[in-house]
């Protein structure tokens, strides 16, 4: 099973997806500076 994890602070939103037997992330991201000029997506 797949379970995606977020962390959502006050202008950046950090994610994660975690196999819950391998315990491996299988994907995982942010986005910073949410609402402001040059604001990124990875």
């Amino acid at each position: 099973m797949n379970v995606l994890v977020v962390n959502a602070g006050s202008s950046t939103l950090k994610y994660q997806v975690i196999d819950t037997k391998s315990h491996k992330v299988s994907a995982k991201g942010s986005c910073e500076r949410v609402c402001f000029t040059g604001g990124t997506f990875t």
